[in-house]
């Protein structure tokens, strides 16, 4: 069943990412900007793990202050990946910056109706392009792949990223939203030949446009633009 469920991911038309089935327990209990123990299971089609604020009037925050992107334990990394991290944070900035401006407005100055969102990478793993391209048209790779996949989540050889995000009260500092997540690459024949970190790309770029998306609901309901496949 497995492997018919990986078959159908290489020939159809999902997603470039997909949802991981659980956080790394390490990850989970040294989480950078949110206590763990607010943080609930999420349902189908949101974060692993979310929060979100009862009591808040999201009607109020129209105007958005995106801080830079932080990366975690960054000291502990080596020189090259440190710089393939920094990258993936310049991106992960710029596509929440190009989402949300769509409804909202990129201010710098905290304010009544402003909300502060700040999104941390935990982790990130690249890919292993020849490993990825075997494992998605062998037959005994993908079969591997598909144990792999059913054991841990995660298919062989493509890359990840793990994040976390929050959002407060740019005045009080109130939390308002919280989640931590894991996006690992798909098992699509075209996802193989692409670069060793464009999974955990396609995985921050999917984050904005999920974020926008949520805050669409939060405000106006269910008339909002329905996230791509």
């Amino acid at each position: 069943m497995v492997l018919m469920a990986l078959v159908v991911m290489l020939l159809g038309g999902c997603a470039s990412t997909l949802q991981s089935r659980k956080i790394d327990k390490e990850n989970l209990q040294t989480t950078v900007l949110v206590d763990p123990s607010v943080l609930e299971k999420g349902k189908e089609g949101e974060a692993l793990y979310r929060y979100i604020n009862p009591k808040v009037d999201w009607k109020n925050y129209t105007k958005i202050i995106i801080d830079p992107v932080v990366v975690y334990q960054e000291a502990a990394l080596d020189a090259e990946t440190r710089e393939n991290y920094q990258k993936l944070a310049n991106n992960a900035y710029a596509y929440l910056t190009n989402d949300l401006e769509k409804d909202h407005t990129i201010v710098t100055t905290p304010g009544p109706d402003t909300l502060r969102l700040q999104l941390a990478i935990v982790s990130a793993e690249k890919s292993s392009p020849v490993r990825n391209f075997l494992t998605t048209i062998v037959p005994i790779g993908m079969a591997v792949s598909a144990v792999k996949y059913g054991a841990t989540g995660t298919p062989m050889a493509v890359g990840e990223i793990t994040g976390e995000m929050r959002a407060t009260d740019s005045m009080t500092g109130e939390l308002l939203a919280a989640a931590l997540d894991k996006r690992v690459g798909g098992k699509q024949l075209r996802n193989a030949f692409r670069g060793s970190w464009q999974d955990a790309d396609s995985g921050l770029k999917y984050w904005a446009e999920l974020t926008r998306y949520r805050l669409c609901t939060l405000q106006v309901g269910a008339d909002c633009e329905k996230l791509k496949p």
